[in-house]
């Protein structure tokens, strides 16, 4: 009886956006209402929606349901009701779900078997495009084998494909959002005023469905069904008093990122198509052939595809339909993966885009960044100041608050080191003010070092805690690494706010109103942070940086360039990185710069879409990850943009070329730096920019560039190893192994950076190599990977399948 209610509730508040009409659905009926397999297309989310209301009248259906659509209380509820069983998605939940996904199809044979109806998707997603395209997906024709004697009728929706529960803007509609901004229409339309959307339903029963057929031709069978005359973009109005009326839109382009495969190394490639031949069981793979459509791999063969590239090849592949072909397959192999998805955006409040104060950019006096932070955060309380999708945008007093309600909860936790391990984020911006404010020691926590390496230098540490959150957690494992190790130190960021009371809450609100006075007598710890190396030349270490450290890196770099009271910057970079946590969290904070946060660095065509929508001027990234969004993005997408520091990789001189196609005269200040250097050690200055060269030394910074034979001072043009002295410099590994880092040299103690560099006679500087990929012929100091590098330009083809030389 509830279900019954539920329906007619829901049949009618359907109707007042759309006007549905239903074909053949009692011809269907009259046949009988048992053991039917209804096989739908899937133009939008509300769709399923609207099919279990016009079902359940007559067949009351069981279905299959995404679990990360039924996770809030009332859709689970709802699924509960109507006999829905959850389905994880592999793009999130990892190969892992297989059993869980083989669980939930093979229930949808029982039900067929035992003569219940059974509702079932078969492309498993939106659509992508006006067409359905059910690609490898398996499920839809594994149950038409497995049941001969259930019948079949396939279902074709119209009308859906330009709602605003569609793809058709060009994005993955949201949809708790789209479903609040569709109820405040009906409410300025009066409820029953709203214009409608006209909706039509066909169900068809065929004589003889292809059962027995391949997968790809099964499902192209239905694909020919789906897509017959297939309407437009149809955009209907959402109030009475909208101008435009109906009207059919252009579709939106694919986002096109480049995929010229001819700088991957051909063993590469030739790995790449060899795992593909065994997988597929096919002779020749060509490179632009489809994963699922001509090779015919499903979503967990892709998924298990994306496993292995990580493992065999060091390099993360964004999530989604990153993999498409065999060619994107080759690139990821090479690092050269560019994400296409992306996401509809929380709405960005005005005071996002007001301009800061006319000393922007400048650093207040202060000891430390908590100082400094504090200092900013008293000067413009209500500057937005961090933003990202998951949260929204935060004032200073915003921050201020989130600090004094966690200080007391922090403080409880056990031990002088706490851990966190968060992707990019206000949240972990937040995170980590606390964790000082607290008396603890952040250690932020690298994921990607491996676990055991992970839970043996947090032991080191004496760390019992590690905040997380649930998400990160998921995604990660779902990639194939377990926390295992380390899962009794996790303790998620979700539980940690329950155990924050409301009258804490109203306390730390009412302390950030009169100025959070109490933060200026916490114990600050002198260590800032604590970082671990990557281990990629010996095990990782752990890096301590102090308050000094960090102030004098935050204090150089606006010597660089002059900040503006309108600049925004976006941060992209992991808080375990140097790189990301100095220059995306600190300096933004201690130099009033609003900066928004994604927590995917290879998710390109999402990044582009936020530098456009919050406006950004200021990208800060890796040359790979600026790569990846160049080649995803839209000129339009990068035209605010007018400064981009880039370093931790040498920037190829194909991604400043890819730079100046599509943003000309974008101004790009490429540097050099060392995780022990806090870590900005060099760059180009808005002044004097020369590409390919990593600048001068910053200010803070004495320097020398050592012959590694004699010790004595290389001549200009000359290679030698870089040394550096200063109040970046950390004090020295904690618990350190292996040969001291710091070195006597002109009587003084400098840090070894264990880098070759050669100087001009102006100072300026251009990266060599690591000193352990160089030989030494004829008493030269050769560096291998430029002779890689000109041996393949000259000797390596694209159509190579195997090696053309070696070094």
């Amino acid at each position: 009886m509830l279900a019954v209610i539920v329906r007619e509730i829901g049949r009618l508040l359907l109707r007042l956006r759309y006007r549905i009409r239903v074909h053949n659905l009692e011809e269907v009926a009259a046949k009988g209402r048992r053991g039917v397999l209804f096989l739908p297309n899937h133009p939008a989310l509300i769709d399923p929606i609207i099919m279990l209301t016009e079902l359940h009248r007559l067949f009351r259906p069981e279905s299959l349901a995404d679990a990360a659509q039924i996770e809030w209380p009332v859709a689970r509820w709802l699924a509960g009701i109507f006999h829905a069983r959850p389905l994880p998605d592999p793009a999130t939940a990892g190969p892992d779900c297989r059993d869980e996904i083989e669980k939930a199809v093979n229930g949808c044979i029982e039900d067929l078997r035992h003569g219940h109806n059974v509702l079932l998707y078969p492309a498993g997603r939106i659509y992508r495009s006006r067409l359905e395209d059910l690609g490898g997906a398996s499920a839809a024709h594994t149950i038409a084998q497995a049941c001969p004697g259930a019948r079949i009728v396939l279902v074709r929706t119209r009308g859906l494909w330009g709602s605003s529960f569609s793809r058709a803007p060009g994005r993955h509609p949201h949809f708790v959002r789209t479903l609040v901004r569709g109820a405040k229409s009906l409410l300025l339309s009066g409820l029953f005023f709203a214009p409608r959307r006209r909706i039509t339903i066909e169900f068809f029963e065929p004589a003889n469905p292809p059962r027995r057929a391949e997968r790809t031709d099964f499902n192209r069978y239905l694909e020919n069904f789906y897509n017959e005359d297939a309407p437009g973009n149809l955009y209907v109005p959402y109030t009475p008093w909208e101008r435009g009326g109906r009207r059919i839109q252009p579709e939106t382009a694919p986002i096109a990122a480049g995929l010229d495969t001819a700088g991957v190394p051909p063993a590469t490639r030739e790995q790449v198509l060899a795992r593909l031949r065994e997988l597929t069981g096919r002779p020749s793979i060509p490179e632009d052939a489809h994963l699922a459509r001509d090779l015919g791999l499903d979503s967990l063969a892709r998924l298990e595809l994306q496993v292995w590239l990580e493992r065999e090849f060091g390099f993360t592949v964004p999530e989604g339909d990153t993999l498409g072909t065999v060619r994107e397959v080759i690139l990821a192999a090479a690092g050269q993966a560019v994400s296409t998805i992306t996401e509809e955006l929380q709405p960005i409040p005005a005071a996002w885009f007001a301009a800061g104060l006319p000393e922007t950019g400048i650093l207040p006096p202060a000891a430390t960044p908590p100082a400094a932070f504090l200092a900013q955060a008293r000067r413009q309380p209500g500057r937005v100041i961090l933003a990202d999708q998951t949260g929204g945008a935060r004032t200073y007093r915003d921050i201020l608050t989130g600090i004094l309600a966690l200080q007391p909860v922090l403080r409880q936790i056990p031990g002088d080191y706490l851990g966190i391990m968060l992707p990019a984020s206000a949240g972990a911006a937040v995170l980590y003010l606390a964790a000082l404010f607290a008396g603890k020691t952040p250690v932020m926590v690298n994921w990607t070092i491996g676990t055991r390496n992970l839970r043996e230098l947090l032991d080191q540490l004496g760390v019992r805690s590690v905040l997380t959150a649930g998400k990160l957690v998921a995604r990660i494992e779902s990639q194939g690494i377990s926390f295992d190790e380390i899962r009794d130190l996790l303790v998620l960021a979700e539980d940690l706010r329950e155990r924050i009371s409301l009258g804490a809450k109203l306390r730390a609100a009412l302390g950030a109103r009169t100025g959070a006075r109490s933060l200026d007598r916490a114990a600050i710890p002198e260590t800032a942070v604590v970082l671990f190396t990557s281990g990629s030349e010996s095990r990782p270490k752990l890096v301590p940086l102090t308050q000094a450290n960090l102030l004098a890196n935050v204090r150089d770099v606006p010597s660089l360039f002059r900040f503006r009271p309108d600049d925004r910057a976006i941060g992209m970079l992991p808080p375990f990185h140097s790189f990301g946590l100095t220059i995306t969290v600190l300096l933004p904070l201690c130099l009033g710069v609003p900066v928004v946060y994604h927590p995917n660095p290879t998710e390109g065509a999402m990044l582009a879409r936020l530098i456009e929508a919050y406006r950004v001027t200021i990208m800060v990234g890796t040359p790979t990850f600026l790569n990846g969004i160049i080649r995803a993005a839209t000129n339009e997408q990068m035209h605010t943009l007018r400064v981009v520091v880039t370093g931790a990789e040498k920037c190829p001189a194909a991604v400043y070329e890819a730079v100046e196609r599509r943003r000309p005269g974008l101004l790009v200040l490429e540097g050099y730096g060392v995780t022990e250097c806090a870590p900005v050690v060099a760059a180009n200055t808005e002044s004097d920019t020369r590409p390919g060269t990593i600048g001068r030394v910053l200010p803070s910074f004495e320097w020398a560039v050592v012959d590694v034979d004699t010790g004595r001072r290389s001549e200009p043009g000359r290679p030698g190893m870089l040394l550096v002295r200063g109040p970046c410099v950390f004090p020295g590994y904690l618990h350190g192994e292996g040969a001291d880092p710091f070195v006597e040299f002109e009587g003084k103690r400098w840090y070894r950076t264990g880098d070759l560099v050669v100087a001009g006679p102006d100072g300026w500087l251009t990266f060599a190599g690591r000193l352990k990929r160089f030989v030494k012929v004829g008493g030269e100091m050769i560096s291998l990977p430029a002779v890689e590098e000109v041996l393949v330009r000259h000797y390596g083809r694209p159509e190579d399948t195997e090696p053309a030389l070696a070094v």
